[in-house]
């Protein structure tokens, strides 16, 4: 026969005020189920925990010892209720949050402090990946969240758009045209530019083919790159100019100007929350309202 957790309670209050009547009190219970919850404790551990007289009650060695214990079990099980507690409404948990390269240099650290300050038990698991693969961590559970570029047209999704941003040319050092104030597409006809990959980037691919197109303008593309900061690079490298979402201007690479783009539409790029409508993960809506807070 194994002792029960009221037993222990029972043990830790009369050992810790040394008096039943008190003890009882504490647990707002009368005294003779008390004394009698210690005494069937004493019987399955055969160990005698406490010294009673009818003038004081006083704990004995192996009481003391047992104490001890007792206290740290009783503080681990109402942990583990309240743990239990906080997940259930929200408060406590881990959410696994994917987002792009360039959303990682601005939004991600603003809802990581955030999150810090206002759902300190709820655990953020990071994950960077590009919009694609964020769509099948999505639909596996590897995330609850992800950050990712449109269209989000998956019907098993719920989005939101959290980010409207313009467009900024990154120009190579000692580019004579950073005298410029202010780029428009048709600048860049017949100029070399680093560009997006169609397969990899095929978001901003589109967009600034769509805006060459409009005007009629045609860059040489000196190299095709997938990430962002390897576009900077190239540019840092003195490969050629490219154009960048403004919030991979936070980087602040030695060398590289930043000026806008001025387009059709003031801030073309989007960022978009996206998750599962199904997801069951008691603590999304609460990180999901934070993301939403951070960003609007």
């Amino acid at each position: 026969m194994m002792f029960e957790l009221s037993q222990l309670r029972c043990f830790v209050a009369a050992a810790e005020e040394l008096h039943f009547g008190r003890a009882a009190r504490r647990l707002n219970m009368t005294q003779s189920p008390l004394s009698r919850q210690i005494q069937l404790l004493e019987r399955i551990l055969d160990v005698q925990l406490l010294e009673r007289t009818s003038r004081q009650v006083s704990l004995t060695p192996a009481g003391g010892i047992f104490l001890i214990e007792a206290r740290r079990i009783v503080r681990l099980a109402d942990s583990a209720a309240l743990s239990a507690r906080r997940v259930a409404k929200g408060d406590a948990g881990r959410v696994a949050i994917g987002f792009t390269a360039v959303s990682g240099y601005n939004i991600v650290p603003r809802i990581v402090a955030q999150a810090r300050a206002m759902l300190p038990n709820i655990e953020l698991e990071l994950r960077e990946m590009v919009s694609g693969d964020q769509v099948d961590a999505l639909l596996t559970g590897l995330v609850d969240i992800g950050f990712v570029r449109p269209p989000v047209n998956r019907h098993e999704f719920d989005s939101a758009c959290v980010l409207h941003e313009p467009l900024f040319v990154a120009l190579p050092p000692g580019d004579p045209r950073k005298a410029k104030a202010a780029f428009v597409p048709a600048d860049f006809d017949g100029q070399p530019l680093v560009m997006y990959s169609r397969q990899g980037a095929a978001y901003f691919h589109n967009m600034l083919e769509s805006l060459f197109d409009d005007v009629g303008a045609a860059p040489i593309y000196a190299q095709y790159v997938t990430q962002i900061h390897s576009m900077l690079g190239l540019v840092h490298a003195g490969v050629a100019a490219a154009i960048v979402p403004e919030s991979a201007t936070g980087l602040h690479m030695s060398d590289v100007h930043f000026r806008r783009l001025m387009t059709p539409q003031e801030r073309p790029v989007e960022l978009h929350m996206a998750w599962r409508r199904d997801n069951g993960n008691p603590a999304l809506p609460a990180m999901r309202q934070l993301c939403v807070d951070v960003t609007g």
